[in-house]
């Protein structure tokens, strides 16, 4: 076959890809759906192949068809055939130009090349050899190694750190079947201390917040919140939080995972040490596996001796004192939502299906709704910073937000035996019987935190 007749026919094929794409009854929408078809099939191409074309091809056919007729549907020749010995010497020249300049980008190497000599590399040709001869842009332009240091922070509650992590399917009679655990966890950096964590069955905002909120009334406030990029540290109501509490709130740098080994450490620890004793015993309820979650925090990692520290957490925490008490009013409003609403034309305004009437001197101005997730029955209105009243509840249909933790109904009692998790429950529990405080059960709503009583040491 000659060299017309196989431009002829690679001409042909390509037309006959593209023709029920150039009716020009088509619409641009038509047009595209039947591109994308087009892009979906199999061809069998002049030389016998199978293969897909890409839309973009496809388009670019179309438009050189409609210019230049079948002849702009025929191969164009590339301007370096017939020249082997010459690209040799031009491919060494890119190296040069690329080392010259290492942030030229080989379009731009095979641009100047093209424009000094006359010749026209491929593309994708430079880049390929430009990578063989390790003169890569992101090799050239790599950052240098850099050393970490260790940090660690200088006394308690100067930095938490948070994170999430997911466990194992856990029976859910709520959800009617299993649902899959997640680990809110709050890690101390100065003593390692395991300040708070639960299970929850939503990895979401407010689980997060009610674990803080938890940590907060037992441990204090701490200045430095070190989180990641996860969605239930992103919202909003966490960083307003953060700033009534005085809370600096920081973000882990995406894929620089620098700052976070002692939280990464911790859950290692989690699921050697708690995981595998929970699955081997069996977990019948989120309430059951919270529950021992608890007592072996405070029994077991809370009170071992690091291997870092060479203290107890619990003890290293405590060495400078009981932390001090979070201000009850301040805690309150800190883990109550904000948001704005624009008032009706009715003095209503609208929170997630439910409505409300505020103040008619309202009408058309912007007001910030601050609500307790928990219960949307309660809305107080402010504009402009200033409060004006609380808001009338018209129609209610919903009375709690979707982000609040449910809570799971109780669970069956465990069978007897011998029972690793059991043991230390058991001491937790003879712990608290001296009269301290059950400090879990401070993340439940309505819970009043100015009742709580002194923290003890030992807390």
């Amino acid at each position: 076959m000659t060299d017309n007749e196989r431009t002829g026919q690679i001409a042909l094929f390509r037309y006959s890809v593209i023709s029920e794409a150039l009716s020009e009854r088509l619409v641009p929408a038509e047009r595209g759906l039947i591109v994308r078809a087009l892009a979906e099939r199999s061809w069998t191409t002049p030389t016998g192949t199978e293969r897909r074309i890409s839309r973009g091809t496809i388009d670019r056919w179309i438009a050189a068809y409609r210019h230049h007729g079948l002849a702009g549907l025929a191969p164009v020749a590339r301007s370096d055939r017939g020249r082997p010995r010459d690209q040799a010497a031009f491919l060494a020249e890119a190296v040069v130009l690329r080392r010259e300049v290492p942030a030229r980008s080989a379009a731009q190497i095979t641009d100047i090349i093209g424009r000094a000599h006359g010749v026209w590399l491929s593309e994708r040709t430079v880049r390929a050899h430009l990578a063989r001869q390790g003169v890569s842009r992101r090799v050239l332009l790599a950052e240098p190694a850099r050393a970490f240091g260790r940090f660690e922070a200088t006394r308690p509650n100067e930095r938490w750190i948070g994170d999430v992590l997911v466990g194992p399917f856990v029976p859910s009679p709520r959800l009617s079947g299993s649902k899959r655990a997640k680990l809110f966890v709050l890690v101390d950096d100065y003593s390692r201390l395991l300040v708070a964590g639960r299970w929850m069955t939503e990895e979401n905002t407010r689980a997060g917040q009610d674990v803080l909120r938890s940590a907060i009334c037992r441990r204090g406030v701490p200045e430095t919140l070190h989180v990641d990029n996860g969605a239930p540290y992103r919202a909003a109501q966490l960083a307003r939080t953060c700033a009534v509490l005085g809370t600096h709130l920081v973000h882990s740098r995406p894929y620089r995972p620098q700052g976070r080994g002692k939280q990464e450490r911790l859950n290692r620890y989690i699921r050697e040490r708690f995981l595998t004793e929970a699955e081997a015993r069996g977990i019948e309820s989120f309430d059951e596996l919270n529950d021992h979650f608890g007592a072996w925090a405070e029994q077991v990692a809370n009170t071992r001796i690091h291997a870092e520290t060479k203290e107890a957490p619990l003890a290293r925490f405590l060495s400078a004192g009981p932390p001090a008490r979070p201000d009850p009013d301040t805690v309150r409003e800190a883990f109550r939502w904000s948001v704005t609403r624009r008032v009706t034309k009715t003095a209503t305004v609208s929170l997630f299906a439910n409505r409300y009437g505020v103040d008619p001197s309202l009408v058309g101005r912007s007001v910030e709704l601050r609500f307790t997730p928990e219960d949307l029955q309660v809305i107080d209105v402010v504009c402009d910073g200033v409060p004006v009243g609380r808001a009338t509840p018209f129609v209610i249909g919903r009375h709690v937000h979707p982000s609040v933790p449910q809570a799971e109904p109780p669970a069956a009692a465990p069978t007897s035996g011998v029972d690793y998790l059991g043991i230390v429950s058991a001491a937790e529990e003879e712990a608290q019987g001296s009269g301290r405080i059950d400090y879990r059960e401070l993340h439940l709503p309505g819970f009043d935190v100015e009742g709580a009583g002194e923290i003890e040491v030992g807390q």
